[in-house]
């Protein structure tokens, strides 16, 4: 995949943020898009501006950590001439809570869009990849899976168990490439969530997050898409495996 246009890829996470501004990105460079996102109406206007540069986009609303919408993904890049590719953008933080203060479904939301639907679109997704001469699986990971913070225990424990499954498909096969980017520290929704937390961690939160944004430490979530995009444009045999950070 050095070669970007004509490409067909799946974009996780596509409605907003770091996703969105993928989308934005990609379909800039030629790439032809499946998108995916819970939220049907801001993912239907990404894929109108994408649109806008003349390349084949469709939408897949729904909550990636379905078999079923996964599926719906890998079935719509068929269509489309074939899978490329995909970057799983997607994820939940749930913040505020010590672990033990955290109800079961949150927990449940931030290990299945961080970690089960990782493993689906291997699942589902990597055999579609694998009938091309050559593809990609990108996960977008976090520092967060290398450090403990009171208030996001759960998302701390789902990005090292997603960058390590990450690494596990890259040692199972060397057929597409496959790699982790940690996207840095980005303006998104998930910054705010931290920011305006509730809960018996939330000030263990407050104190890390809201100083970023008051020195204006953040980046945008197009300055980190471009980090990936610049990544694709180069030489993926030297990315297959490894995790890679935004200006890289």
């Amino acid at each position: 995949m050095s070669e970007l246009k004509d490409s067909t890829m799946i974009v996780t996470g596509a409605s907003m943020g770091i996703g969105r501004a993928l989308a934005l990105g990609l379909a800039h460079e030629g790439v032809n898009l499946v998108l995916n996102a819970r939220s049907r109406e801001p993912l239907h206007e990404t894929a109108q501006n994408c649109s806008g540069h003349h390349v084949m986009v469709r939408t897949a609303a729904g909550d990636i950590s379905r078999v079923e919408t996964v599926k719906q993904c890998v079935e719509k890049a068929r269509e489309m001439g074939g899978l490329s590719g995909f970057i799983h953008a997607a994820g939940i933080l749930s913040p505020g809570a010590y672990l033990w203060e955290m109800q079961e479904e949150s927990f449940n939301e931030v290990m299945d869009s961080n970690v089960k639907a990782s493993f689906l679109l291997v699942r589902y997704a990597v055999p579609e990849i694998m009938n091309r001469q050559n593809g990609l699986a990108v996960f977008v990971g976090s520092g967060a899976a290398e450090i403990t913070q009171p208030g996001i225990g759960a998302y701390c424990s789902a990005k090292a168990a997603q960058e390590h499954l990450a690494r596990q498909l890259a040692a199972e096969t060397d057929r597409i490439t496959c790699f982790v980017f940690r996207p840095g520290i980005v303006d998104t929704r998930m910054q705010d969530q931290a920011r305006q937390a509730q809960g018996g961690a939330a000030g263990h939160l407050h104190r890390v997050f809201r100083p970023w944004k008051e020195r204006g430490e953040l980046l945008t979530p197009e300055q980190s898409a471009a980090g990936l995009i610049k990544l694709l444009k180069g030489d993926l045999n030297k990315l297959h495996g490894g995790i890679f950070r935004a200006g890289e």
